[in-house]
């Protein structure tokens, strides 16, 4: 019996950790399942579809065409110009609404004929920077919606929201059709 009651082995404390494994993976799905993840979205704009090669492109009157380029330095070309970048928002103005009557504006011959046919191109190089090109398109759009609000005031509406809110459905938006958005976006030169 001696032998029995003599020895015992001492035994190390040991912590569970058949468990652990399911602890992590749970965690793991957790934090997976309520992490949201930002997405750019880029710039929403909606592009034509390509033309045929066959096919020429519309043909545009050089009077209804506003050139902007921007260079490689971020300096801004307007019809061979130099301009600033907060200057685009007027020029575009006058441009699209050269000849329209309700502008007051006077009849320029190297500008649109109407806001309809007015047509703003912006080409930039491929080291152009971009939150240049990004400040220019802003200030051609800023100059869209500017003229769209005077247009819904001109006719009776607190702004071009109100219009927008207030017009039937089924009516298509006159504004819009009015002064149209030509905007075209080239391709920058290859380097």
């Amino acid at each position: 019996m001696a032998g029995l009651l003599g020895k015992k082995k001492n035994r190390e404390p040991e912590i569970p950790t058949s468990s652990m494994a399911d602890i992590a993976f749970l965690l793991l799905i957790f934090f997976l399942v309520t992490t949201t993840i930002d997405v750019d979205t880029g710039i929403g704009m909606v592009l034509p579809p390509k033309l045929d090669e066959n096919i020429d492109p519309p043909p545009v009157k050089e009077r209804n065409m506003l050139k902007i380029l921007v260079n490689e330095q971020g300096l801004v070309l307007m019809d061979d110009r130099p301009s600033a970048v907060n200057q685009v928002r007027e020029e575009v103005r006058k441009h699209v609404l050269n000849c329209y009557a309700n502008a007051g504006l006077e009849c320029v011959s190297n500008r649109s004929e109407a806001p309809g046919k007015a047509v703003v191109s912006i080409k930039t190089a491929r080291q152009t920077p971009y939150n240049v090109y990004i400040n220019v398109l802003d200030e051609v759009w800023m100059s869209y919606f500017e003229m769209w609000d005077a247009e819904a005031r001109r006719i009776g509406y607190r702004n071009y929201e109100d219009y927008v809110d207030r017009k039937p459905a089924e009516e298509e938006n006159r504004i819009r059709e009015l002064i149209k958005a030509n905007i075209s976006i080239a391709e920058p030169d290859a380097a």
